[in-house]
């Protein structure tokens, strides 16, 4: 028997192993496998060359559980090893250093596995000993057999194996219990190794007999050694991509289409990407990407190998070219994984045009699941969108689509304002907006309906900037005169005082609504427009829209809503409300405005006279006085605007006015809403 020391420079790997790695330490399992496979293809490599000429038999490389002796083995028949190999490929550790190690890799096991080639040293993550016994597949080796218990010292003695090929046999450490677990291994087989390239058994399968499941004779193959991607595009049908997408994401919708990627040069890149149906909620998509490295499982994070937007696709990427243990500091400063990254983008920029291309009507039935994708990969992926512009799609509210081309030749004639803009009007909802809609159609206008996620940033973000002299506004942001701005704006007839008193008696009983602020003021919009209509600013909605996605905007979500209340000045019902306003309160406002005109005049007086000093210069008498004059007017204003108040508090009309402008937008609710239907039965009686 031979003793010795394993060739490390520093005494302590094994419990940097143990400690540091621990929190993905179930990755040992894929390195175990991994490393049977690859002997397994060697020997097949072998096999091929004639340098190996015996028979190759059964090449199934087997995983067992033994509770008992809380061990696990993963056997395989491949080349197996000499006592030689042993010494030079377990005994000398590729490791030199453990002191900048701590820092940089003590969070990723992926990350020192890869960079000091510690693939078979994972298994002490969750073993206290570990035991190789091995042949080596050349005439006349010894079986030899190699231990180590977590510490430097390793012996090493020759034994009996009747067959070529190693065992490895991991005696799982008492913290690490889960691993005795059948449904954990097979978790985990799943998980890392159902695409291997060569056959993995783990158990048997089972039979239902006598009332119960009982294990058969036969193995459990876990694997599937051909998964879809390594067959040529070809030899597949339709129903092949769709059987293998279910294999993968069992609970999910039928995929909307998919890419079959196949390249060899610059880099070796295989795989399918699925478009999955999606419409909302960008975060529950992500991290549905598999990426493989020779069909070995390696991450589901492929934020660094694609773009931020690809990873709402679904599928599998396969890259002999992308280390098999990555870490992302790696990936992204790898040049092949930017190549492959741009590789990517490209083929599902091409796979989209050429689908519009070939079939628009399918395209334009799939846009409404398609859109959020491409409108995401607009917004974050700078060179996306002069490839995508072609193929996006605005929707109107009719449910007709247009090319971004196609509909600004639609729109140019009639909606283009005064100083030459291009106003592109949308909505969010057809139902809740549709007064506003049809205000805009009665124009001769064209309405789109932004329902998506993404809709609205990606009209304000980005349209307007790409394209020229472009605006794009809600439809009930305005009145429809403001909206498009053809002429100056007809006159207001009504003069200040009776602007003021109309506001003031709809001000006065506009609802108190939580987080809400409502402005009014007065218009001329022509006899047949609407008696009131609520808009909303859109820079304001936009800022609050902005809040949802960028973190450095929240302080926009906490803002009140602010609303508008434009009267209509020419339409019956708010002229027979100022004139009722009139005959009711004139009587009682007159002393108050006699009072008013002097306190202005006065006020308007000393104000002449202070503008020639310093405020310094001013004395306290001087400062008294103005200050007293302007408490003296707001007490008349306030006298004023209660007057007003009183009145317009039993004033049915102005209230029913109110609520109607509310209810058309969704804002009137609860007692408010009773309230108004039980006063229009009383209207109407």
């Amino acid at each position: 028997m031979q003793k010795g020391n394993i060739g490390v420079t520093t005494e302590n790997i094994f419990p940097v192993i143990k400690k540091f790695l621990y929190s993905d330490h179930e990755i040992f399992l894929r390195e175990m496998v991994s490393n049977a496979v690859d002997a397994t293809q060697k020997l097949k490599t072998l096999a091929q060359t004639g340098d190996f000429k015996g028979e190759a038999g059964d090449l199934t490389v087997h995983v067992s559980l033994d509770e008992k002796n809380k061990t696990l083995t993963i056997s395989d028949r491949g080349i197996g090893m000499t006592a030689e190999e042993i010494d030079k490929y377990i005994n000398q550790i590729a490791f030199s250093g453990v002191t900048d190690f701590l820092d940089k890799y003590k969070d990723s096991a992926n990350a020192i596995i890869g960079h000091f080639g510690l693939g078979f040293y994972s298994a002490f993550m969750v073993s206290k000993k570990v035991e190789i016994v091995t042949r080596s597949y050349q005439e006349g080796a010894k079986a030899v057999k190699w231990s180590c218990d977590g510490s430097p010292e390793f012996t090493l003695e020759e034994v009996e194996k009747a067959d070529r090929g190693s065992d490895i046999i991991l005696y799982i450490d008492d913290d690490c219990k889960e691993f005795l677990e059948k449904n954990k291994i097979q978790e985990l087989l799943n998980k890392y190794c159902k695409f291997m390239a060569v056959p993995i058994a783990f158990g048997k399968k089972t039979e239902w007999k006598d009332g119960k499941q009982v294990d058969t004779d036969e193995d459990d193959i876990i694997n599937n050694v051909e998964p879809l991607w390594t067959k040529a595009p070809s030899s597949l049908k339709d129903e092949d991509y769709q059987s293998f997408y279910r294999t993968l994401y069992p609970m999910q919708d039928e995929p909307l289409f998919w890419i079959h990627l196949n390249v060899d040069y610059p880099f070796n890149l295989t795989g399918i990407l699925y478009f999955p149906r999606i419409k909302s909620n960008l975060e529950l998509q992500r991290n549905k990407i598999q990426l493989y490295c020779n069909q070995v499982f390696v991450t589901d994070q492929v934020e660094g190998i694609v773009p931020e937007f690809l990873t709402l696709l679904h599928g599998v990427i396969d890259s002999p070219d992308i280390p098999l243990n990555v870490s992302r500091s790696y990936l992204q400063s790898d040049a092949n994984v930017k190549k492959i990254s741009t590789y990517i983008t490209k083929k599902v920029a091409d796979r989209l045009a050429a689908i519009f291309k070939e079939d628009r009507k399918q395209y334009e039935e799939k846009w409404d699941d398609l859109k959020l994708f491409i409108n995401y990969g607009m917004l974050t992926q700078e060179d996306f969108y002069d490839r995508a512009k072609d193929f996006t799609l605005l929707k109107d509210v009719e449910g007709k689509y247009f090319t971004l081309e196609e509909y600004k030749t639609l729109i140019k004639g009639e909606q283009t304002d005064k100083d030459g803009n291009l106003i592109y009007l949308y909505a969010n909802n057809k139902e809740e907006q549709y007064t506003y809609i049809e205000a805009a159609k009665q124009k001769g206008y064209s309405v789109l309906l932004f329902d998506g996620d993404l809709d609205t940033p990606v009209a304000s973000n980005l349209f307007e900037q790409k394209l020229e002299k472009t605006r794009f506004t809600r439809v009930d942001s305005d009145i429809i005169d403001r909206l498009i701005v053809k002429d100056d704006a007809p006159k207001n007839e009504l003069d200040q005082e009776q602007s003021d008193n109309l506001s003031e008696v709809f001000r006065s009983q506009m609802p108190a609504i939580e987080k809400t602020e409502f402005h009014v003021e007065v218009q001329a919009l022509g006899e047949s427009a609407q008696p009131v209509i609520i808009t909303q600013s859109e820079y304001m909605r936009r800022m609050k829209d902005m809040s949802r996605f960028q973190s450095g905007m929240a302080f926009y979500g906490q803002m009140p809503d602010m609303y508008t209340i434009v009267l209509n000045c020419n339409h019956p019902l708010v002229k027979n409300v100022l004139n009722d306003t009139t005959a009711n309160t004139s009587e009682a406002l007159k002393p108050i405005l006699s009072e008013l005109k002097g306190l202005d005049a006065r006020m308007a007086v000393i104000n002449q006279e202070q503008s020639k000093k310093k405020y310094d210069e001013l004395t306290q008498e001087e400062k008294d006085e103005k200050t007293n004059t302007q408490k003296a007017i707001d007490e008349q204003k306030d006298k004023k605007k209660q007057i007003i108040a009183d009145y317009a508090k039993g004033n049915s009309i102005v209230h029913q006015l109110i609520d109607l402008a509310l209810l058309q937008n969704g804002m009137l609710k609860g007692a408010a809403l009773d309230k108004f239907l039980k006063r229009s039965i009383d209207l109407i009686k």
